[in-house]
């Protein structure tokens, strides 16, 4: 029996992405694979039926699947539906979603979030953070753009010569990065901000300036750790100064499992020119600026804030191409030369993505955290 890989049906209200594309779908078939996608998978992408081809549509696609793909947790109902023993691959939030996670283990289902995935060389082909932060860094800038009442470039006009916006990007991770090359491109004069000194060049080549405030906080695996109260006051001190002389203000800042750190206080906002912008990325765990409203754009002290949520999927397209990609190379790791499934525990990229398997919650902060909680 050939191996059959399913997509579900996306629930959360706005997520427009797509876990299987009509490229993957080309890959699995040629992989031996049974694909079966639920009528209308894909239409918020733009995908039509005849754009996947050789697949087989059927209402509950994902009762019979060994393996099911999708970009958010399905929800309980359709955890239930999965047969015991089935792989689900997807960005599970391991670090919330605890009910899910439970029916995920309660079903005996083999879970795998990949926003576990280690962070390695050889995992930046699988690596769905990376390539949905890309995309959501490129699209907090043409947010910001929209919202700021000044041309980006600097112009030479029959009227005068109209100086560049300067745009702060706060936080150089792959967001970031991608916020300041977008700057760039848009011909704004760009800095970046980040509390980890190792950053300073990855921000000068793409030719902005790198903002010191003389606060480094190098953690690990690439990420921030968390600063210190005093450490925290000079940032922000220094930081507010700062502020002052921007037009544009895109807040990237993020610690895994954690609400975001709060970086741009209300007093900072006042402190800013009226008319300028904060485009918090963060808003989805609770924003780096104290008065970002989530989902909403709104006005304080003259300052415009908004807080854009599933940035990527607002860029559905290439976002899902990305993503899809991510999943394809993961499951890869799975599948043997014959098509059929054989996963190697051996193999890091595996084991550390697994949050459930065979009635058990193997990641270990996870399991640590629902036992606390019940």
């Amino acid at each position: 029996m050939p191996v059959t890989v399913a997509a579900v049906g996306e629930n959360t209200p706005g997520e427009r992405r797509s876990a299987i594309t009509p490229e993957i779908v080309k890959k699995l078939r040629a992989a031996g694979v049974r694909v079966v996608l639920p009528p209308g998978y894909g239409a918020s992408t733009w995908y039509t039926a005849a754009d996947f081809g050789d697949v087989e549509w059927r209402d509950d696609a994902i009762t019979d699947a060994d393996v099911v793909l999708c970009v958010r947790p399905p929800d309980e109902a359709a955890l239930r539906r999965m047969k015991p023993g089935a792989l689900l691959i997807g960005m599970l939030q391991p670090h919330g979603g605890d009910a899910g996670i439970r029916a995920m283990a309660d079903g005996k289902l083999g879970s795998f979030s990949l926003e576990l995935l280690p962070r390695t060389t050889r995992a930046q082909a699988m690596d769905v953070l990376s390539s949905q932060a890309g995309m959501a860094g490129y699209k907090s800038v043409l947010i910001g753009a929209e919202l700021c009442d000044k041309f980006f470039p600097m112009l030479t006009t029959a009227a005068g010569t109209v100086r560049p916006s300067r745009v702060l990007v706060i936080g150089a991770g792959v967001a970031g990065l991608q916020a300041i090359a977008t700057a760039k491109r848009l011909g704004a004069q760009v800095e970046g901000f980040d509390v980890r000194p190792e950053t300073r060049e990855q921000i000068e080549s793409l030719g902005a300036k790198f903002l010191d405030l003389g606060v480094s906080a190098a953690g690990e695996g690439g990420y921030a750790r968390e600063l210190t109260s005093e450490e925290r006051a000079e940032q922000q001190r220094r930081l507010g100064e700062q502020l002052k002389r921007m037009d544009v203000v895109v807040c990237t800042a993020a610690v895994p499992g954690r609400a975001a750190p709060r970086i741009i206080t209300a007093g900072m906002v006042e402190g800013m020119k009226a008319g300028s912008v904060i485009v918090d990325m963060a808003a989805e765990t609770g924003g780096n600026c104290e008065l970002t409203e989530p989902g909403s754009t709104v006005e304080k002290h003259g300052v415009r804030i908004a807080g854009p949520l599933n940035l990527p999927s607002s860029g559905a397209i290439h976002a899902s191409e990305m993503y899809a990609r991510n999943l394809f190379n993961f499951l890869s790791l799975m599948l043997d030369d014959s098509g059929e499934l054989k996963l190697d525990w051996d193999d890091e990229l595996v084991a550390k993505s697994c949050l459930t398997f065979d009635g058990e919650i193997r990641h270990e902060p996870t399991r640590n955290r629902l036992n606390g909680a019940s």
